[in-house]
């Protein structure tokens, strides 16, 4: 590996990373950076050589699952070892935290690395977009979030997923960026929280309260503004479900995996934060 040095992202360091990123052409990634360099459970690494940024990679703790995120570099270092570097780094500070399971979305690109390093193929990871659609007066049921809904919201985070995301959803929950659906009983049947980079966490067991959440966030979107879901693939009828309601594929990846084997629910799964959080 080409002499670089791996070591915790700053605050100063945001800017230079996102531009970084966005010259590589992975997006703009400011806002979440920004975002996670002040959360507790992420932790950031850059690759410095002689003062300059040339690659990222984020390790976020939830409970005893870690995320392998964000794992970046320049495209003019590229094939010199700083993405096994990253990776590493980002392995040894989840398991250092007592994370026993390693989860990453791979691109294709990633994927060799990955399975280098002892991680397996789970299943396909989709990501779909809509439009947005015209606001709407009509009462859909689909509620605001008020602070006595977060235990809830927890509890049926953590089925779905497997993982204990309650600072990340302490964090992100509000009046503002979240909706909840009640069932008959009033028990909590499905939930959406926007984050501040747009990325949207959706969990519900039934596919028709997912839509329902999903109709809600492209209405409150507006015309022509687009929506994002994503979700682990588990089979076809999901797929066919938002086809069906006008979603278009926007892109894969891969969902792996590395350690010990999780107890959950991905068909409960609709949307995600971010590859780095889940």
């Amino acid at each position: 590996m080409a002499d670089a040095l791996i070591r915790a992202m700053t605050a100063a360091d945001v800017g230079p990373a996102a531009e970084m990123i966005r010259q590589g052409e992975w997006g703009d990634r400011s806002v979440f950076l920004g975002w996670a360099v002040e959360f507790p459970p992420s932790h950031l690494f850059v690759a410095e050589d002689a003062g300059r940024i040339v690659g990222t990679g984020i390790a976020t703790a939830n409970g005893p699952v870690g995320w392998v995120g964000t794992i970046f570099v320049a495209p003019d270092r590229r094939r010199e070892g700083l993405g096994d570097a990253l990776t590493r780094a980002v392995i040894d500070d989840l398991e250092s935290r007592g994370c026993r399971t390693l989860v990453l979305t791979a691109t294709d690109a990633g994927r060799p690395l990955y399975e280098r390093l002892g991680f397996q193929a789970q299943m396909p990871q989709r990501f779909f977009t809509a439009a947005g659609l015209a606001a709407s007066n009509a009462d859909d049921g689909v509620l605001p979030f008020d602070p006595t809904m977060l235990q809830g919201i927890i509890t049926l985070d953590r089925l779905a997923t497997g993982e204990d995301r309650s600072a990340v959803l302490a964090r992100m929950a509000s009046q503002e960026s979240s909706r909840v659906l009640l069932g008959a009983d009033g028990a909590l049947s499905g939930f959406l929280i926007r984050a501040p980079w747009g990325g949207v966490s959706l969990i519900a067991p039934e596919a028709d309260d997912a839509i329902h959440l999903l109709g809600w966030r492209r209405r409150q979107a507006g015309v022509d503004h687009p929506v994002f879901a994503g979700f682990p693939d588990t089979g076809d009828s999901r797929r066919a479900r938002l086809l069906r309601e006008g979603w278009t594929l926007a892109g894969a990846g891969t969902r792996m995996i590395r350690g010990e084997r999780l107890e959950w629910n991905p068909d409960w799964i609709w949307g995600t934060f971010s590859g780095a959080l889940g």
